[in-house]
């Protein structure tokens, strides 16, 4: 891999970074525009998705670890980390747009 293909891909991963951290401050410090079931679930899990994805980038493992010989309890402790997070990134980044064309809206 080149020097610039790896520079690339370290700015887009910091905006990613950058932009998922944003949508989690919004999340916890401001108003939320969702729903509140789905801001509460945001808040709980949230830390845990950032966690959870750090653990995964770090040990470069595949997102979706299945295997056809995995048990049914095996392969739901598998997907419901997998599952929580996207909500989370789903839910954190609407929430953060719509504070922000909110704000947009209002001013």
């Amino acid at each position: 891999m080149s020097n610039k293909s790896k520079r690339f891909i370290l700015i887009q991963r910091v905006l990613i970074w950058t932009l998922y951290f944003f949508s989690g401050f919004i999340l916890y410090f401001k108003k939320g525009i969702l729903p509140s079931a789905i801001i509460t679930f945001s808040r709980i899990i949230y830390p845990l998705s950032v966690f959870w994805l750090q653990i995964r980038i770090k040990k470069r493992t595949n997102f979706l670890p299945i295997d056809s010989k995995m048990t049914t309890s095996q392969l739901w402790f598998n997907l419901l980390p997998v599952i929580a997070s996207l909500l989370t990134v789903i839910f954190s980044l609407t929430n953060a747009f719509l504070y922000i064309l909110e704000k947009l809206i209002n001013s």
